[in-house]
């Protein structure tokens, strides 16, 4: 699979800026990897931060968080839905700036020395929603502190010691896991603070769900667009030299970035308020495209690039399998590009054995753009050339149709390593089901999606007989007998991931702010690693 760089598509209208053209990020780019790399004299500078600096930082953030503990433990008695007094009382309003300055010493006692707020905050009554992006690391609690904004959060929150009581204090919207009625009742409950008058404290969500490395914004979730008010878009820079402030899904943990950021003379952290956005009457309807055009004024305003990956691509890159897909991998834009499609993965699955067997019957013929649509079952398209493309590294106008159900057994179940090559060697395998050394490199670069890929030593160590072909069952043994075959014989050069000793039932964005988006249909069928720390 080769990616190959194309136009970008015009965006659609909005109230914000009809016919502007989309930016579009850089096919196949993950947003969802962050490699910090440290130099030796960076290095040297942590290790001797880490036995001085380190350790009084981290007393004085601790200890900052024990001086607000009871201000905020005393200013959230009562219950937790009722309605705040207007104006606020004289002594609320003293253990809010108590609170606030309390929180700015935090951090600045974490090295936060310069916080740069650009534009003006809106007023509860002229945006009662803000709106943040990109969503990078647990530190993007600042503009929270700041404010003392209230947040969507997990309802396991507010039993975390000291941690929960400060955010009981911001009067934050809780989602339960638990409830499967917890989203509508979120999303009502957000309707009803924002049509108060202001008499609610503003609420800030983070519409990409979970973090990236903010090389671009990701899909967002429409879940703070639904209530249809305007709201104000706040965009976050850190314009720090070394970045350890991101917190990927594959990267440094939470505690390291913890560390890392400790150690760091000074840091920085903009935070721009631009415009408030009222959405027309054709975005009230359609949560989606108000997102969407939100995103872009977003995008425009940092200078990055949009792109339609979402958390689910996410799920993609990270599941447990024998093969680990490398972070350039083409498959998080095939799976894009099937969305764009009306293809849903988990529908596609239940047709899995019919395209293989169709696939088999080409016996290695190369196929057509309208083949391929008929094939697929969907118009021709833009998207559909684009998906074409992929597969089409000639550039010759025909593609493999048997690398198409390789890509997609991948998607479909990314977990299930050996299922996916023992269908693949049903279609490239000869009569006993055999396959020789092109044939392997073919099935291997296509299920991690990458254009070049060498196989000759893993083939060699399967093929003990020098036969010059191996049966799926001298694959399934080998890689029986070597589960890390991928790290020593395809990828030697990386790092070896660090393996989990468990996965978790489900998959779990990493932040600090809960998704409250209506349940899709689109529901993965394969548990991922969750972010550890």
């Amino acid at each position: 699979m080769r990616l190959r760089g194309r136009d970008p598509r015009a965006a659609p209208s909005s109230s914000a800026g009809a016919g502007d053209a989309r930016r579009q990020a850089p096919p196949g780019r993950n947003p969802f990897v962050h490699e910090l790399r440290l130099g030796a004299l960076q290095k040297a500078q942590v290790a001797v931060l880490t036995l001085t600096l380190f350790p009084v930082r981290l007393l004085a953030v601790v200890l900052m968080m024990l001086l607000a503990w009871p201000l905020a433990l005393v200013s959230s008695l009562g219950p937790a839905g009722q309605e705040p007094e207007q104006p606020p009382a004289l002594w609320r309003r003293v253990v809010d700036v108590l609170l606030k300055a309390i929180m700015r010493t935090m951090w600045l006692a974490g090295g936060f020395h310069r916080v740069v707020v650009k534009g003006r905050q809106a007023l509860p009554t002229e945006a009662a929603i803000l709106t943040l992006a990109p969503h990078s690391s647990y530190f993007d609690a600042i503009p929270v502190t700041m404010t003392m904004s209230s947040v969507v959060m997990k309802a396991e929150s507010r039993d975390i010691p000291i941690w929960g009581t400060l955010i009981k204090y911001i009067r934050p919207v809780f989602v339960s896991r638990t409830d499967q009625d917890s989203r509508r009742k979120t999303v009502e409950e957000i309707k009803r603070r924002a049509q108060s008058g202001g008499k609610w404290p503003q609420i800030m969500i983070f519409p990409e769900g979970t973090c990236t490395n903010r090389t671009c914004l990701i899909t967002f979730k429409p879940g703070a667009f639904i209530p249809g008010v305007p709201v104000q878009p706040v965009v976050l820079r850190y314009p720090n030299k070394l970045d350890t402030i991101t917190w990927t899904w594959r990267g440094p943990g939470a505690l390291k970035i913890l560390w890392l950021t400790l150690c760091q003379f000074h840091n920085q952290v903009e935070i721009e308020f631009l415009p408030v956005y009222t959405p027309s009457e054709e975005e009230k309807k359609d949560p989606a495209l108000y997102a969407s055009n939100v995103r872009q004024v977003m995008a425009e305003a940092l200078g990055v690039a949009v792109t339609d990956y979402t958390f689910e691509d996410c799920q993609l890159a990270l599941a447990e399998g024998q093969l680990r897909l490398p972070a350039d991998t083409c498959l998080l834009e095939f799976a894009r590009l099937l969305r764009g499609l009306g293809l849903k993965p988990e529908r596609l699955e239940q047709d899995l054995d019919r395209h293989a067997e169709s696939a088999r019957m080409t016996q290695g013929r190369r196929v057509t753009l309208p083949e391929f649509a008929a094939q697929l079952g969907v118009p021709e398209s833009e998207s559909l050339e684009d998906l074409f493309s992929l597969f089409d590294e000639g550039g010759g106008g025909e593609v493999d149709l048997r690398e198409y159900v390789v890509a997609l057994s991948v998607v479909c179940r990314p977990a299930r390593t050996l299922d996916t090559i023992q269908l693949a060697f049903k279609m490239f395998g000869s009569q006993d089901g055999s396959v020789e050394e092109h044939a392997l490199s073919s099935i291997l670069k296509t299920a991690l999606g990458v254009a070049e890929l060498t196989v000759t030593h893993l083939f060699r160590a399967i093929d003990q007989e020098r036969k010059g072909r191996i049966a799926f069952a001298d694959f399934e043994r080998f890689v029986q007998a070597n589960p890390d075959f991928a790290e020593e014989y395809l990828y030697p050069e990386q790092t070896r991931p660090r393996s989990c000793a468990r996965t978790p039932p489900a998959p779990t964005p990493n932040g600090f702010c809960a998704d409250f988006s209506p349940e899709s249909s689109a529901t993965g069928t394969e548990p991922v690693r969750k972010k550890l720390d």
